[in-house]
């Protein structure tokens, strides 16, 4: 799944947290939270993938053994 896609669904998350009435501030707050840091992770995770990809094509075949796209 795209960086794109995973954006998409994370403000959907997002937006339904702040909308429900079946968490508590605290626990909306934490769940915000988590999904701040996994978006930022995730981002990194993106950014290590294009530097190394750039330096072999060996990479981009690694991370495709991998699983990752």
């Amino acid at each position: 799944m795209s960086s794109h896609k995973h954006k998409e669904h994370l403000e959907q998350i997002r937006q339904s947290i702040h909308t429900t009435d079946k968490l508590n501030e605290d626990q909306k707050s934490s769940s915000v939270k988590i999904i701040e840091e996994w978006y930022a992770e995730d981002k990194a995770m993106d950014t290590l993938k294009n530097k190394l990809v750039n330096v072999s094509v060996f990479f981009e075949e690694l991370f495709l053994e991998l699983g990752f796209k």
